[in-house]
């Protein structure tokens, strides 16, 4: 079982580094993703560059690799084997070896995981962020509300492991956003759709 929980964490934390924001920047010929908006690999920054059709194909990409990595995971170890792809995959976002451990920020990937392990879960996230990017207009707040009360959501319905799991990544999640956060409080954040 160790040996299965070992390759879950590898093999969650080398899908979760793929970079497709990166990549699929590249492939349609916009410039360097890490020298404009934010500098981030992720949809909001590929959004930045006015390509529509790429950021909702980054957003995907980020989901999706959380998602294989815990159902790749749970069909050969179980629950405590997803988790820990889970987290692999979120890590391997933040951090891939690829580009110097400079990774996203894992808004996507969190829900792609979130998706695999309990699948209501990231249909709450994603109402809460929908709705506070509609009133508020700033995609780092409402990853920062829906992630915050996730944790909570899945505690509430028992879901204690993954409800533990889910407030390390949300702390992960926050301390990635520690830019954001002051620029919210300073009034300079930038919001949805507005080119940095």
């Amino acid at each position: 079982m160790i040996l299965i929980d070992t390759a879950s964490l590898i093999v969650g934390y080398l899908l979760g580094s793929i970079p497709f924001g990166l990549i699929l920047t590249r492939l349609a010929g916009t410039q360097d993703l890490r020298s404009i908006g934010s500098g981030n690999i992720g949809a909001t920054n590929v959004l930045r560059t006015g390509r529509k059709g790429l950021a909702a194909a980054t957003l995907l990409g980020d989901a999706l690799k959380g998602t294989a990595a815990v159902l790749i995971a749970a069909s050969l170890g179980g629950p405590e084997a997803a988790m820990l792809a889970a987290l692999g995959a979120f890590l391997g976002h933040l951090f891939p070896v690829w580009l110097k451990f400079k990774g996203g920020k894992g808004v996507a990937v969190y829900i792609g995981v979130l998706l695999g392990l309990f699948w209501p879960g990231a249909i709450v996230f994603c109402v809460l962020w929908l709705a506070t990017a509609l009133t508020a207009r700033y995609s780092s707040l409402s990853a920062l509300v829906a992630a915050f009360i996730t944790p909570i959501f899945l505690w509430w319905f028992g879901h204690l492991a993954l409800a533990s799991l889910f407030a390390i990544l949300t702390l992960l999640l926050v301390w990635m956003h520690s830019e954001n956060i002051k620029r919210l409080m300073a009034g300079t954040e930038g919001k949805i759709g507005e080119k940095k």
